[in-house]
Formats: C-alpha cells, sequence, structure tokens
C-alpha cells in the first residue's frame, strides 16, 4: 500500500485552526434575562452543532489541501518482450551529407536524394513504433558523447530527440572510442533483466588506441551486450565488410573498426545501408533478433490529493452558505 506524503508537509501545524468554529461565541447568546419559558428548538441546535462541524470540516480540508498530499511513487514489474537497446548515433557533419549513388543513365528516374541523418532518423523512428516494450537509451557523439536519454519507453520523447538530429550542423571530427564507451555505460548499475544491445549508426570507422578497445570489449562482455553496427555508407565507393576476412588488413577506418568488432567475443552484425529499404531491412532484422522475454519495472508517480480536497471544502462551503441563509429566514 503506498505510504501518504506532503509537499509542505508544515502547514500542517495550522490544522488546530479547525477548532475555531467551535469556540462558542459571546453572539451566540440571547439577550434575554430568563429565558425557560421559551420551548426548546431542537431543530435551531441542530443546525448549529452542524453549522459548527461543516465550519471545523472545511477549515481542515482547506489546510490538508495546501499542504499538498499525494500517494508515495510505487514501482511495478512487468514482463514484455524486447530489449534494451542503447542506440549511438553519429552527429558528425558527414551525417548531413547525401548518399552518393551511381550516376543514373538518361532513361533512368532521378530519385530524390535523402541525407543519411535523414536514413538514419526514420528508420530509428521505425523501430520505436514497432517496438514500444522495448527500453532505449540514446547518445548523439561527434567530437564528445552527448548522453540524450537514459533508458526509457517514452517513445515520444526519443522521437522528438531524433526529430532535433536535423537541426544544425556537427563538426567534422569524430571520437567514436569515447562515444562507445558512453553507450557502454549506459548498462552499468542497471539489473539484467533480458536482451541488451548496442546499435551504432555511423558512415565511418576509427582508428582506436589498445587501451580503448580493451574497455570496449571488457565493457561488452561483463554487460552482456549484443553489438549491432550500421554502416551509411557514403557512396559507391565504400568499402564492402562482406568481402572482408577477420585477418584482414587495411588502412580504412570503417574496416579496421569492423575487424575490430567481429573479434570480441561477442555477439556481432553489420549491416550497409544506402537507401531507404536497406536502412530498412537492417533496423528489421535487428527488431527481429532483440524480440526476448524482457523483465522491466515501471514506476507509477504518486496521485494528488490535493484536488479532492479542495472540491470537498468548496462543497462544505456550499453548505453552509445554505444554513445561514435557512437561519436567517428564520429570524
Amino acid at each position: 500500500m503506498a505510504a501518504l506524503e506532503f509537499f509542505q508537509p508544515w502547514l500542517l501545524l495550522l490544522l488546530p485552526l479547525a477548532l475555531l468554529p467551535l469556540i462558542p461565541n459571546r453572539r451566540d447568546g440571547l439577550p434575554f434575562p430568563w429565558i425557560n419559558w421559551l420551548p426548546v428548538d431542537v431543530t435551531g441546535q441542530r443546525l448549529h452543532r452542524l453549522w459548527q462541524g461543516l465550519a471545523a470540516l472545511t477549515i481542515a480540508l482547506l489546510v490538508v489541501a495546501l499542504a499538498g498530499p499525494k500517494s508515495s511513487e510505487s514501482v511495478i514489474e512487468r514482463i514484455g518482450r524486447g530489449a534494451e537497446i542503447s542506440i549511438l548515433l553519429d552527429r558528425s557533419a558527414s551525417m548531413d551529407g547525401e548518399i552518393r549513388r551511381p550516376i543514373l543513365r538518361d532513361y533512368q528516374l532521378n530519385a530524390e536524394q535523402e541525407t543519411k541523418n535523414g536514413l538514419a532518423r526514420d528508420a530509428l523512428s521505425w523501430l520505436l513504433e514497432q517496438r514500444p516494450e522495448n527500453r532505449y537509451a540514446l547518445t548523439l557523439f561527434n567530437v564528445v558523447p552527448m548522453r540524450i536519454a537514459e533508458f526509457t519507453d517514452d517513445t515520444e520523447f526519443l522521437n522528438a530527440a531524433l526529430d532535433a538530429t536535423s537541426i544544425g550542423r556537427g563538426p567534422k571530427e569524430t571520437n567514436m572510442g569515447i562515444a562507445l564507451l558512453a553507450a557502454i555505460d549506459a548498462f552499468n548499475q542497471r539489473p539484467y533483466t533480458g536482451s541488451r544491445a548496442l546499435l551504432l549508426v555511423s558512415d565511418g570507422g576509427a582508428k582506436l588506441d589498445e587501451a580503448t578497445r580493451k574497455k570496449i570489449q571488457e565493457g561488452l562482455v561483463k554487460n552482456q551486450i549484443s553489438l549491432y553496427f550500421i554502416y551509411v555508407q557514403s557512396g559507391i565507393n565504400a568499402p564492402d565488410f562482406e568481402l572482408v576476412g577477420t585477418d584482414a588488413t587495411s588502412l580504412a577506418e570503417e574496416i579496421e573498426l569492423h575487424i575490430f568488432f567481429k573479434n570480441l567475443g561477442t555477439q556481432y552484425q553489420v549491416f550497409q545501408a544506402d537507401d531507404v529499404a536497406s536502412m530498412g531491412e537492417a533496423v528489421s532484422t535487428i527488431d527481429s533478433l532483440e524480440n526476448l522475454p524482457l523483465t522491466y519495472y515501471e514506476k507509477i508517480p504518486g496521485m494528488d490529493y490535493s484536488r479532492l480536497l479542495f472540491i470537498g471544502a468548496l462543497l462544505s462551503c456550499l453548505v453552509l452558505a445554505l444554513i445561514a441563509v435557512t437561519r436567517l429566514e428564520a429570524l
């Protein structure tokens, strides 16, 4: 059972004011020296006691309402299907560029160009819509990581955050090593309740030093996190990860990052996207893979009882006014 709390409990010190209507008033006395010959006014006495009780109740209701009574916050355990997904979205200047496709022939229709960031936003919004039971954390990165949202199921807020990435341009530089550590850190101190995944969306790679590589590997293994890399291809000359083996060497940062991910010892899958269809297919595949039973805890906010008390005080005042009118008519 939820406990009762108050926003301003010190106002309860005013509760003794509710006793004021019960104190005899000199105005209640009649200016007659002897009234034994008068009949007993049972109705008047009852109305007077009712008036006193309602007046005391009204004051008490107002004092308690001003103190702000509310039930305490509670936590409910729920079981659904989905995953905890930490989204790491590249927000460097290159993601604002349009995807460069092969040159079209004269007889081919010129398709509308779309930015890489726009493709990523649309695909991630689709994932939020399809899996509202998932828990999502959102981190943007360029030179430094920017934690936008801790794990939440508030898809409206997450969609608003994704829409906001279309405003302005980020710097050209990125630091993916720090960004990956920040996205992994979102799982720290959280109880393991089901499937976990880190979803990296970027159009580039990175050359990571040995210390950073070690921290990334330890964090993924410790927190039992699956890693998904959606590589948004910049153009027709972008590297093809399917042609790269685990022992291949290349100066391309994308290839080097891909090989590092493959050798981490955790579940890893890469997707190459260069249009709406391939981006949607990548996100849809991740959605199907990360659809296991998930235990999560939902916070239920406390209920504010002030409004009910104010309504009760108002109704009590209306009855008091009715009693006052009745007494005046009797006189």
